[in-house]
């Protein structure tokens, strides 16, 4: 399938933003048919502003702590958002529930990556949580966001082994990796407009060229 004009991201983070650079680097070097129109971050402080300014990206901190109430906080990153003519949200380590307010400014063009295999594991420390249970596999997931936490439709996914001597930081390591495979690829499935959402579940038009790789990886 062709693709004539390229999506616009608005990618939202909080931290780091380790997927932030796996995201520029692919819209960079061609293989991804999007561009990043807008890094915004609620934290002053996040790696993802430096990494966005080293990469000529425009970025913005709106602190969350500057608003009375989350709705308010919500209008002002989607006005953002919506002034940089963004077509996909994308959510990579960005550490705020997302309001209904701003689900209905992009109906169902909001996605995010969790670094477990929903419906495993949804909220925080989901490495523990594997590990606890006795997971003999972990991973991460691509989905888009509704009003639930972690429970929108899933369009992809990468398998992790879990190790007996594994830790939370050597397993968060591992699917960290596969994070930065999968999201890029996510993205270009919905620019290539092969993403239809059925119900709880995701369609992915010639699916198959894009999952084989995740199936059965390498135990080392």
């Amino acid at each position: 399938m062709t693709v004539t004009t390229k999506l616009r991201l608005g990618v939202l983070a909080s931290g780091s933003g380790t997927n932030l650079q796996s995201i520029i680097d692919q819209c960079q070097s061609g293989q991804l048919d999007a561009e990043i129109v807008l890094v915004l971050c609620n934290n002053p402080d996040a790696g993802a502003l430096e990494r966005a300014g080293q990469a000529g990206l425009p970025h913005l901190c709106i602190n969350h702590r500057d608003f009375d109430d989350r709705q308010s906080f919500d209008r002002a990153v989607v006005a953002a958002l919506k002034d940089a003519g963004v077509e996909l949200v994308v959510l990579a380590g960005f550490m705020r529930i997302i309001s209904d307010l701003f689900l209905a400014a992009f109906p169902q063009r909001i996605i995010n990556i969790h670094p477990a295999l929903l419906p495993a594991f949804p909220g925080l420390h989901v490495q523990k949580q594997a590990l606890d249970y006795g997971a003999r596999f972990a991973g991460c997931t691509v989905h888009f966001v509704d009003s639930g936490v972690d429970t929108g439709p899933i369009i992809i996914q990468a398998i992790v082994p879990v190790f007996d001597d594994d830790t939370e930081d050597s397993l968060s390591a591992r699917i960290l990796q596969q994070e930065h495979k999968i999201y890029p690829q996510a993205i270009q499935l919905i620019a290539e407009d092969r993403v239809r959402i059925e119900g709880r579940r995701v369609r992915i038009e010639g699916a198959e060229k894009y999952l084989s790789a995740l199936i059965n990886p390498p135990l080392k």
